[in-house]
């Protein structure tokens, strides 16, 4: 480390066009279900293990409700399909969990809007190709959901491809501190844009994103009793927990405190917690513990919306190391990994261990939005596969192998239509899981909340 060069540009450029032997860009393309497979109704039932039980029905009607929404919910059934597949063994952080809907707007440090990956529960390092095709897969099954046709399917996903390797080729021509800081903010993406319902669906977004702040999030997520603000009960979906348990979570917040940087961890000592309550959030973290506490700082104006997110074992480590974790902390390893794959992250990003479960720490309202993949044309949805598909090139080349991965995707759009043929087959596979699960749940195999 810092004494001894490693393999200059065009040596990394060689290894990477090297590998093509070792898994050709054509085999890329190749999905057929391998005899024995396991079933995905088994494989989603085991992901249960350790959840609050009362919330897998909610679980389950939420993967149930589209293909979209089950690709949403099944990175663990996509590991273990993908661990089968040839891979080059360039292993960079990946997000493990990379689909059009774990994109969005957040704050940056400096309150500027940026838009980035933003879900980092399963982020671990692994094949960079799992996250490509999990991503590419998503574009195929929104533009299926949404109408469109299957050419307009494959335009999709294979300029999200194209998008990417154009990114890992760019930032590979540039020094590694540059690599580093390049980020994509509100008005970056303004000029990239080429499709005008898209860019209103991105500026909607963005004025959605701008009022979730803490202060704007009282009237709606609590009720002043007595001079006091309260979260409201919404069950099953916000509910308080025994005080017995908010009395541990509120300790658990007090030792979150040391892990944050000085400035941040002197500044968060003058808020108090004057609420806390389990608040059920997304799809595949449903029956996870997810708390939102209510900070009071100065003044009743003064608030701060905090969020505990139980943090466990990616579903990518398995299939990288073993059945040993390399993470004594796993909410330290989501916290870490977050703030390798963006470019600029929440300052309040921490983690902490309530009775024996480990938690990572953020702000739960810091300008956050979505853009809605519901409706978006053919056009629409090329352009945002790109931008997808740009982030996540960017984000995997901010740790390893951006130059080894240039030279083995090269300059033709060889990997852009293997990718897309990927996603196209593994597009069924995901829509025949889907059927399986829904199945399962009408016939009483599996609970749902309305019964299937």
């Amino acid at each position: 480390m810092l004494r001894t060069p490693l393999p200059d540009r065009d040596e990394r450029l060689a290894a990477g066009r090297a590998l093509r032997r070792r898994a050709p860009r054509s085999a890329l393309g190749r999905w057929q279900p391998p005899a024995g497979r396991p079933d995905p109704v088994l494989l989603v039932e085991a992901t249960h293990e350790g959840r609050l039980e009362h919330l897998i029905p909610l679980r389950l009607e939420r993967m149930t409700a589209s293909p979209y929404a089950f690709l949403r919910g099944s990175a663990t059934l996509m590991a273990e399909d993908f661990a089968e597949l040839p891979r080059t063994g360039v292993e960079p952080v990946i997000c493990g969990d990379a689909h059009l809907g774990n994109f969005g707007f957040y704050a940056s440090p400096e309150r500027h809007l940026v838009f980035d990956l933003n879900d980092f529960d399963e982020a671990h390092p692994g094949p960079w190709e799992w996250d490509l095709r999990r991503l590419a897969t998503s574009v195929w099954v929104a533009g299926r959901q949404n109408g469109l046709s299957e050419a307009a399917c494959e335009d999709a996903a294979t300029w999200c491809a194209r998008a990417y390797r154009e990114q890992i080729r760019k930032l590979a021509g540039q020094p590694l501190l540059a690599r580093s800081f390049e980020r994509l903010d509100i008005d970056r993406m303004r000029h990239q844009l080429t499709d005008r319902s898209l860019l209103d669906e991105i500026e909607r977004a963005a004025a959605v994103a701008r009022r979730r702040t803490s202060d704007r999030a009282l009237p709606r997520l609590t009720r002043e009793r007595e001079g006091v603000r309260r979260i409201v009960d919404q069950p099953p979906q916000v509910v308080h927990p025994a005080a017995d348990e908010t009395d541990r979570l509120t300790d658990g917040l007090v030792g979150y405190l040391q892990v944050l940087p000085p400035y941040w961890r002197g500044l968060l000592t003058a808020y108090t917690v004057v609420d806390l309550a389990l608040k059920v959030v997304g799809v595949g973290s449903v029956g996870l513990r997810a708390y939102v506490a209510l900070l009071q700082g100065n003044s009743p104006d003064d608030v701060l919306f905090l969020q505990l997110k139980q943090a466990r074992r990616s579903c990518v480590a398995r299939f990288v190391h073993g059945e040993r974790a390399w993470h004594e902390h796993q909410g330290q390893r989501v916290v870490e990994y977050q703030q390798t794959l963006q470019t600029v992250s929440d300052p309040l990003l921490g983690w902490t261990t309530v009775d024996g479960r480990d938690y990572y720490v953020r702000q739960f309202r810091d300008m956050k939005g979505a853009v809605t993949v519901d409706g978006m044309d053919g056009s629409a949805l090329e352009d945002y596969a790109r931008i997808c598909g740009t982030l996540l090139a960017k984000g995997h080349a901010r740790t390893s192998g951006a130059t080894v991965l240039a030279g083995y995707l090269g300059k033709g759009d060889a990997a852009d239509q293997a990718f897309a043929r990927f996603a196209g087959a593994y597009a069924d596979q995901t829509e025949a899981d889907h059927e399986a699960l829904r199945r399962a749940v009408k016939t009483g195999r599996l609970p749902a909340k309305h019964g299937g």
